[in-house]
């Protein structure tokens, strides 16, 4: 549904908005099909292992299930994408009359029933516009991203140092219980 109601406003975004509004756009809607493409054959594999081995814990499961899917580079290319799209967010955030702009849109996108996609973009770009508003703050926050993203995908995809178990396990244990 997101991604219909996505085509039906990219032509308005193309009319109404500056370039670069309409690159970074165009750079969230690629990383939204490679992420989804990338979850897809995680949940095949998961699907696949759980048939297969059903009493492998979560941990070694996920651990074999990122070996299964591979693509390293699509990893890093994700990661890479969501850092682009960050700095733009972050240019972005401060350009004058942008926000006035997204604003506007409110009422036609309510009209076409687009409603919570605008809800989700206003909402992104407060909050994006908070943490960029406050010094170095966004480009802080990014590059732990691409500090800990990096690190994850290495040793996930490589599996040779023997952190990587140890370290989900620790995550896992770490992440607040689910009821």
């Amino acid at each position: 549904m997101r991604d219909a109601q996505f085509a039906r406003i990219a032509g308005a975004l193309q009319r109404l908005f500056p370039k670069q509004v309409v690159a970074t756009a165009v750079t969230m809607a690629e990383l939204h099909i490679l992420t989804e493409e990338l979850d897809r054959q995680m949940a095949v594999a998961w699907a696949e292992c759980a048939a297969s081995a059903p009493s492998t814990d979560a941990v070694q499961r996920y651990l074999a299930c990122w070996l299964a899917v591979g693509r390293q580079d699509d990893r890093n290319r994700q990661l890479e994408m969501v850092l682009r799209l960050g700095a733009d967010l972050d240019k972005l955030t401060r350009a004058p009359g942008l926000r006035m702009m997204l604003r506007m849109m409110r009422r036609p996108a309510h009209a076409a029933g687009l409603g919570s996609l605008q809800m989700f973009l206003e909402s992104g770009f407060d909050t994006f516009a908070q943490m960029s508003g406050k010094g170095a703050r966004a480009r802080e926050f990014l590059k732990m991203i691409e500090e800990r993203e990096s690190v994850w995908i290495k040793r996930l995809s490589d599996r040779d140092d023997g952190l990587a178990e140890d370290e989900l396990r620790a995550c896992v244990a770490q992440a607040p219980k689910v009821s």
